[in-house]
């Protein structure tokens, strides 16, 4: 278990076990924005601008069921390319961020990163895509990747404060789902 560097709030970060994964269900992921980012298809390409939403957007994300074997992957050989991390304020799962490791093209995909509303803004999500990065650079992969909905403004602000930049989008990842009519954004960072 480690604490967040330079954290005093007492904030602890492990990998999960298994007995962590109805606290990890049951984490609120919820977002409130008042803004979006709006994708625009064109004959040669595509752009991307943030445009604002009155009423502010509340998305509220369904429930998910995580894999077991990345909860208990805590130990270096119960499933070497998965993990799962999660931060805790005086034991309770205050946030986690789920991981996968692709050999072939050296990626590490942040699968899910959440931390509950009553613990934003304090370096929580920030701390657990370093314990990400550092299992990242474990397994020898060259950057980390994520997507997320083009609705999810404040989580787009804070990945780029973390060093991820644009590198793609999907103007149909999402058609057949709730969240049809929103957009993929995919972000990478180099791991170094």
């Amino acid at each position: 278990m480690t604490t967040a560097p330079g954290s005093a709030d007492g904030i602890v970060y492990r990998p999960a076990r298994p007995e962590d994964a109805g606290a990890i269900e049951a984490l609120d992921g919820s977002f409130t924005t008042a803004t979006v980012f709006e994708v625009g298809v064109h004959a040669t390409g595509f752009t991307v601008r943030e445009v604002p939403v009155d009423p502010p957007l509340r998305k509220v994300f369904p429930p998910e069921e995580h894999d077991e074997q990345a909860l208990g992957g805590g130990a270096p050989d119960s499933d070497g390319d998965a993990r799962t991390y999660v931060a805790l304020d005086g034991g309770r799962v205050c946030g986690f961020a789920v991981v996968g490791y692709t050999p072939w093209n050296r990626r590490l995909t942040v699968e899910d990163i959440e931390v509950a509303p009553g613990h934003r803004g304090r370096g929580i999500g920030r701390a657990l895509m370093e314990h990400a990065a550092d299992f990242a650079r474990e397994r020898g992969a060259g950057h980390l990747w994520l997507e997320v909905s083009t609705v999810n403004a404040p989580a787009v602000h804070a990945y780029r404060r973390m060093g991820f930049t644009l590198c793609g989008l999907d103007t149909t990842l999402y058609d057949a789902t709730p969240a049809a009519g929103e957009r993929a954004l995919y972000m990478s960072r180099p791991c170094g």
